[in-house]
């Protein structure tokens, strides 16, 4: 079996697929040489690279035109939010649901004291309550909220720098985007063009404004980067700014921690947890001084939330129709033994799995134990799958699901919103996030698929091993468990054992002979 790639020249060559051979040096992995739905796609622009095709050769690196892709993708989903714009946001009750174009970042620039000036974390909001005094975000996005406000001119009405505010968050985001796109390639180095995924993501164009969860996933994205290219304390670092903005980046330490106890690499995973510590606390002590309670906010509020919109638990508490009080230990207790589960699966495959695979899966089943789900923190596994699974097909199920539950999601409060209940019931918003949760579960089941069968796995089809992997790309295995232990049992019996000729025992076989 062989996988066809292309040389910087843009003629085909192929590879065996075998881990000690890998594959070919100086050579990129075209989508629409080995993917269906995108030799598909290309046929809207002349169809697949010919064996002459100039790849890379230009101006046009894949980098440079994923990053312009995206910032059209980006474009288009401010588009999408002009209703609200023009007035949903600010005028009828359910306006910014009806046309599905909701966004946190207007609203906060009032509720959360910006427009008056208030200090993140330091001064109590305008409104507080029993439950939420001070701002409830962690401190880099807090920090990026109170950069957004500082750009926001401070004449006119609070309608118009609203509007500003989201405008100028709008284009920060947009960055981010490109942060993340240009880091993807530069993780699968090889494969640039797996990138395209998250670029033309259509829940990225819906959801990158409605609140500011791009600048944790950025951060990750170029966690992930640095890790690929072997700098362990750097990608530490972003990941510690990553959670420093939002908690789910924690998540990514773990598989680290498994994969580098399988092959051995100690040294790497402890540089990377000192260097996620070591940022984490450098920003977040300064806050932690200036007033603990604001600090702790986010904290104590996460701890406190009751079950809400897109989690399996708000089913569950409508249909009982009360509140499980121990909430809380049902879903640390699920994602504990998800989690157990995703160790044992990393220790005992038959090969070892690869980062961006466990990465995938661990964030994934902290979005479907969580208690609430909303339509932006698809974001957080977007760029995951494209590493993890870089097939248009199933990624484009996934999608979909998600895009019916976004649609589903604001339709609901539509209904629930308004006395003349435009839009969808319970049992139909039910489904809506059934849907969602259904396609995060398919794309799970194939990386899974993935890791048990490794012929199956895109990226290791041309020989390569772990292309995100960094020290952990073809080391070998210091510990194994279940099936990895017996095969590599079996393979040393069989290494070992004493062939029928053997001549190197002379006694024993004279004796034979005999």
């Amino acid at each position: 079996m062989t996988s066809i790639a292309r040389d910087e020249n843009g003629s085909t060559a192929t590879a065996p697929v075998d881990d000690e051979v890998g594959p070919l040096p100086n050579t990129v992995v075209v989508p629409a040489d080995e993917d269906p739905v995108s030799a598909a796609g290309s046929e809207l622009f002349g169809g697949p690279p010919g064996r002459r095709a100039l790849l890379g050769v230009n101006w046009w690196i894949p980098a440079r035109f994923l990053a312009v892709t995206v910032i059209v993708v980006c474009v288009l989903g401010m588009l999408q939010k002009l209703p609200c714009y023009d007035g949903g946001w600010f005028r009828g009750a359910t306006t910014q649901y009806t046309h599905a174009c909701y966004s946190d970042i207007p609203h906060l620039y009032t509720w959360r004291g910006f427009a008056t000036g208030l200090t993140p974390y330091v001064d109590m909001l305008p409104q507080p309550s029993p439950d939420m005094q001070y701002l409830e975000y962690p401190v880099l996005t807090g920090l990026f909220m109170q950069v957004a406000a500082w750009l926001t001119p401070g004449g006119g009405s609070t309608e118009t720098r609203e509007q500003l505010f989201w405008l100028i968050n709008a284009g920060m985001l947009t960055v981010c985007a490109v942060v993340v796109v240009v880091a993807l390639t530069r993780t699968h180095r090889r494969r640039p063009w797996d990138a395209l995924l998250f670029a033309l993501a259509p829940a990225l164009a819906l959801n990158f404004t409605i609140n500011w969860d791009l600048l944790a996933v950025a951060f990750c994205a170029v966690a992930m980067a640095y890790w690929s290219g072997r700098r362990a304390v750097w990608a530490g670092v972003f990941i510690g700014l990553a959670t420093a903005a939002k908690l789910y980046p924690l998540l990514l330490l773990g598989p680290l921690l498994v994969l580098c106890w399988r092959a051995g690499r100690w040294r790497a995973f402890w540089a990377a947890t000192g260097g996620a510590v070591g940022a984490w606390l450098l920003v977040n002590l300064p806050v932690m001084a200036a007033n603990w309670k604001g600090w702790a906010t986010f904290y104590t509020f996460s701890q406190t939330r009751k079950e809400d919109f897109g989690s399996f638990w708000l089913i569950l508490m409508q249909d009982r129709g009360k509140q499980l009080e121990t909430l809380n230990t049902w879903i640390a207790g699920l994602l504990v033994l998800s989690c157990l589960g995703i160790c044992w699966l990393a220790l005992s495959a038959p090969r070892r799995p690869r980062f961006a695979q466990l990465a995938f899966l661990v964030v994934a089943a902290f979005i479907l134990t969580n208690k609430v789900y909303s339509p932006q923190y698809v974001l957080w596994l977007i760029p995951l799958a494209a590493l993890a699974r870089p097939r248009w097909r199933d990624f484009l199920i996934w999608q979909a699901c998600e895009v019916l539950y976004f649609l589903g999601v604001w339709s609901y409060l539509a209904f629930t919103g308004d006395s003349k209940q435009h839009g969808i019931g319970q049992d139909w918003y039910h489904l809506a996030i059934v849907l969602h949760l259904l396609g995060t579960l398919y794309l799970c089941y194939l990386v899974v698929r993935d890791i048990l069968r490794p012929e199956l796995d895109p990226v290791r089809q041309d020989g390569s091993d772990d292309p995100s992997g960094g020290v952990l790309d073809h080391a070998p295995d210091v510990f194994v468990l279940g099936q990895a232990r017996r095969l590599r049992e079996e393979r040393t019996y069989q290494d070992y054992q004493l062939s029928e000729d053997a001549d190197w025992l002379p006694e024993q076989t004279s004796l034979r002979n005999d």
